[in-house]
């Protein structure tokens, strides 16, 4: 399990950047988070689908487009919570049901 972790930490610093959302940060913190966020999940929708893990890999593909900071969604503020909260959670159960990583 410690070789998992160690593995993939990118993951869990996507969600730690997601969960950290929830608090009251300047608009800077949000634009990293978006960079961050889609980076972590375009890489990790690549790392599922070379691993055979096709459903993980749309999972993390949609988690890329819906944070990606390129063509942005505007949302309110409420809706990006329930989003923040919902996107970090396939980052910190991935790592542990992926066998071959």
């Amino acid at each position: 399990m410690k070789h998992r972790v160690k593995e993939n930490w990118f993951v869990f610093v996507a969600a730690l950047f997601l969960i950290g959302a929830l608090g009251d940060w300047p608009y800077g913190y949000y634009q990293i988070l978006r960079w961050v966020v889609c980076g972590v999940g375009a890489y990790s929708a690549y790392r599922a689908y070379e691993s055979g893990h096709t459903g993980w890999a749309w999972v993390f593909g949609i988690v890329a487009v819906l944070f990606n900071p390129i063509m942005p969604f505007y949302l309110e503020r409420g809706t990006w919570q329930i989003l923040d909260l919902v996107a970090a959670i396939p980052f910190l159960i991935y790592p542990f049901t992926n066998k071959k990583s």
